[in-house]
């Protein structure tokens, strides 16, 4: 079947046709992300960062951490985003709810907090990321390039260092 498809075509125009091919199919790629915050501004924010880059889609969003764990087990996202505080159920039992029933996706939490103990909350969660809010602009995106390729990020607001990075880097 595949041979009467390009059979014909010479070697080059079949390396420009898988090209093309692999190409158009990258673009239509799209890694599902769900947000959680009781802000809706925040939430808009976000929203608008992921829609700067054409990989990345909204999925849906959450305004407390019950209503984010019961759409992840609906959406089933590639990323889930959740704020720590949230009324019902606050990002961190919505963390542990989540790493529960969808170990594998990774969750990165966000906070107008910093400091050791609520990366280290964090993580204990099950969370693969952490970023203070302030920093949201220059390191979201960033963070969620190194969630999705498998690794973690932490970030301590309080200087804007980096406090962990880990990344599979792709050869």
């Amino acid at each position: 079947m595949h041979a009467s498809l390009y059979g014909g075509l010479s070697p080059i125009a079949k390396i420009s046709f898988f090209r093309e091919t692999l190409a158009e199919a990258k673009r239509e790629i799209h890694l599902r992300v769900l947000i959680a915050d009781d802000h809706p501004v925040v939430r808009k924010g976000l929203s608008s960062m992921l829609e700067s880059r054409s990989d990345l889609q909204l999925c849906g969003e959450a305004a407390n951490g019950e209503e984010a764990f019961l759409k992840s087990l609906e959406m089933f996202p590639d990323l889930i985003i959740l704020d720590v505080t949230m009324p019902v159920l606050d990002g961190f039992h919505a963390a542990k709810k989540i790493r529960e029933k969808l170990p594998e996706v990774p969750i990165l939490m966000l906070s107008m907090h910093d400091g050791p103990e609520i990366i280290r909350m964090s993580q204990s969660v099950g969370a693969q990321g952490f970023i203070n809010k302030s920093q949201i602009s220059e390191v979201l995106l960033k963070a969620i390039d190194v969630l999705l390729a498998g690794g973690n990020f932490f970030a301590n607001g309080d200087h804007a260092s980096l406090l962990s990075v880990n990344a599979f880097q792709a050869k």
